[in-house]
């Protein structure tokens, strides 16, 4: 009998029954799941030794194992040592997931990042394999245990992922299309021929991975300049300007979700700070491939005394004790020297008698830097990082003092559920939260950038889909761009995994609560989330979800006697909505329904119980509504309205159902209304059929 297993929402480790905290983290772990599936966007890796089969035909079945047990863990390490997860090994071959059971926003990004490590490690060991990554959506078992042999995930991307592998090139990394689109920003391609996959209709697209162009958890910047920051940059600059004038340190924490712009204004005080002959030294955090715990300081350290990651462990000692000696003088190196040596990764097998001794030698290296010129010093992205450097972060802000140096961490609002007191109790702090782009900035931003490509698309399109976040906007533009369309049919792969990842960075109580909520609408009620599933923590988890501005409870309720919320940001909602599986939706969709008729009056919201009513597969209990709420669009001279609800009613009736009859009787004397009201040009088509546009109503 298997002990059941805990998966920790922050990094994906299973831990074992009873586990308070993750074994590979840390974070404390929360009450699991439930069994079920959900709906995912994610990358699948397959990797196969080429010649193999032939080769194991010769083989004693003992030196099979041999060959192919290492092979496996070598595989096994690379992928989870970048976010993967293995899902099976099938004979000499391997298939990984990226982006379950957590999204992370990245994760096709790290599986082409994975597959590169897979490949030049078997060329250095002289190994032929074939690769190859593809994204998409899958229905993914969240309990499943592929450790003993259940299915993890299932749909065509895993098909189309093991027809591209096939099809790869001995040695080469083949990417499907949305790999590529949601990877090209730091990720070299070639474009490949396209594949004839068997059982496909048309050829499967690819490209051919070459190297990676940005370092893990970078983007380019944008290249236009930066847009409606002004104010935000002033306060940073200001605090800067105080820095050097009073020579005392600050720490400044910038929060905000990803693509926001945090390392846009970093960047943009910076170069001010450069173009002041002062010392500007970025270190940065990343969810993978860190040297040490403390890898973002180490990396400032590290462009001081000039040492690069293939120095060996003596020569990166001499070169760092030669830069501390030059700051601080001979003393200072050989007692600070080998405590830094420590933090940085290369210090053997030394360990100080407790940490104090090495935040000490940090702190004194920071000061000696400063000592010399004012001096910036930029952690980017210390959501990501470990608590150990956190607390050095801390320690810094609470004891370095009369200096000029400016202390600049970047997070995503994350930080704060894993260190609610992130700054308090500092001397010198500010807390700075990146809010989304106003209507004027949004738009000038969104103009400049489609002003770079070949459509005739709206700024106020884009900006009202982007909901203000400049990542987004350009994201959009690019994609409208390259499809040579007016318009995107979905969101960019991209957008959808930033979001995702944002999701999966919830409690699990909070996050099955927001998910629930999307059922009901982008304006919810807290009786229609008991309906669909009774929760004693609710009250917590609306409130936890509202202070990280993912929801907000509306002063005025609609429904009497009941608490109404609403989504802050519809992508937040629509990303939500489309992890839930057809059944499930069927069944959340069914429980909101009765909730709104029987608190209701059924006469105001016919249109929205039809919604409900059909998307939990009750095609006549929504017919009856459609019809209903098209006599009362019609009686209120809503003419087109009703002919729209009318057009969904047929929709759902079938060809021998005897309410057709009377439902195209009143669609055509809704038509004949219409044309002459003059609207004739809007109204066209057949009475049977469905004008183009027409789309489900809202349900709130």
């Amino acid at each position: 009998m298997f002990g059941f297993v805990s998966t920790c929402s922050r990094c994906g480790q299973e831990n074992p029954d009873g586990a308070r905290f993750c074994n590979a983290c840390g974070a404390a772990l929360t009450a699991p799941r439930g069994p079920g599936e959900e709906r995912r966007l994610v990358s699948v890796l397959f990797v196969d030794l080429v010649g193999f089969t032939s080769r194991s035909e010769k083989l004693d079945p003992e030196d099979v194992r041999a060959f192919l047990v290492p092979y496996y863990e070598r595989v096994r390490s690379e992928l989870e040592n970048h976010g993967g997860k293995v899902e099976k090994f099938v004979g000499d071959a391997v298939m990984g997931v990226f982006g379950a059971p957590v999204t992370y926003g990245d994760d096709a990004e790290r599986a082409v990042r994975a597959a590169f490590a897979v490949r030049d490690w078997a060329e250095h060991e002289g190994l032929q394999l074939r690769v190859a990554v593809n994204t998409g959506e899958a229905i993914v078992a969240l309990d499943a245990s592929p450790e003993r042999g259940e299915t993890f995930v299932a749909g065509d991307v895993v098909n189309t992922a093991s027809r591209l592998q096939s099809a790869s090139p001995i040695g080469a990394v083949l990417v499907g299309e949305e790999t590529y689109v949601g990877t090209r920003g730091s990720i070299e391609y070639r474009p490949a021929q396209p594949v004839l996959a068997k059982g496909k209709e048309a050829p499967v697209q690819a490209w051919l991975a070459v190297r990676a162009t940005a370092a893990i958890g970078e983007r380019p910047a944008t290249p236009v300049a930066m847009i409606g920051r002004d104010r935000e940059l002033g306060v940073l600059t200001g605090i800067w300007e105080r820095v050097v004038d009073e020579g005392r340190s600050h720490f400044v924490s910038v929060f905000g979700p990803a693509g926001i712009g945090k390392s846009r204004i970093a960047l943009e005080l910076a170069q001010l700070v450069a173009a002041q002959d002062a010392r500007a030294i970025r270190g940065r955090s990343t969810p993978y491939g860190a040297s040490s715990p403390y890898s973002a300081f180490g990396q400032q350290v590290k462009q001081t005394a000039r040492i690069f990651d293939s120095d060996e462990p003596a020569e990166a000692t001499e070169k760092l004790a030669a830069a501390i000696a030059s700051l601080a003088g001979p003393a200072a190196a050989e007692e600070h020297a080998p405590n830094l040596a420590t933090l940085l990764g290369f210090g053997g097998d030394r360990e100080p008698a407790d940490r104090e001794q090495l935040f000490f030698s940090a702190r004194v290296f920071v000061e000696a830097l400063a000592m010399r010129g004012p001096t910036l010093l930029v952690y980017e992205d210390i959501h990501w990082a470990d608590g150990s450097l956190l607390d050095l972060l801390e320690t810094f802000g609470a004891r370095v003092r009369d200096v000029p140096v400016l202390f600049l961490a970047l997070a995503r609002p994350e930080l704060l559920g894993e260190r609610p007191g992130w700054g308090g109790g500092l001397p010198a702090y500010t807390a700075l939260p990146l809010e989304p782009l106003g209507e004027a900035a949004g738009h000038e931003l969104a103009t400049e950038l489609l002003g770079r490509v070949d459509t005739t698309m709206q700024a106020e399109k884009v900006v009202e889909t982007a909901e203000g976040n400049p990542l987004f906007i350009e994201e959009l533009t690019r994609c409208i761009g390259e499809q040579q369309a007016e318009g995107l049919d979905e969101l960019p792969t991209s957008i959808r995994a930033i979001i995702a990842a944002r999701l999966d960075a919830l409690p699990a109580a909070e996050r099955a609560v927001l998910v629930d909520a999307s059922a009901v609408g982008r304006v919810f009620w807290r009786g229609a989330l008991s309906e669909i599933e009774d929760r004693a923590d609710l009250s917590e988890a609306l409130g936890s979800l509202e202070a990280r501005d993912l929801i907000q409870r509306e002063a005025v309720s609609r429904i009497r006697g009941d608490q109404q919320f609403a989504f802050k940001h519809g992508l937040i909602h629509d990303v939500a909505y489309a992890t839930l599986p057809r059944a499930a939706r069927r069944t959340k969709h069914g429980a909101v329904a009765q909730y709104l008729e029987a608190t209701t009056d059924v006469g105001q919201s016919h249109e929205a119980l039809a919604h409900h009513w059909r998307e939990a597969g009750e095609s006549d209990r929504a017919v009856e509504h459609l019809v209903a709420a098209a006599d009362q669009a019609g009686r209120g001279w809503a003419k087109q309205r009703a002919v729209t609800l009318y057009r969904e009613a047929l929709e759902l009736l079938g060809e021998d159902d005897p309410r057709r009859r009377d439902v195209m009787r009143r669609l055509a004397v809704a038509l004949q209304a219409v044309y002459h009201l003059g609207d004739v040009g809007y109204a066209g088509g057949s009475v049977s059929g469905k004008s183009a546009g027409d789309t489900s109503p809202a349900t709130s």
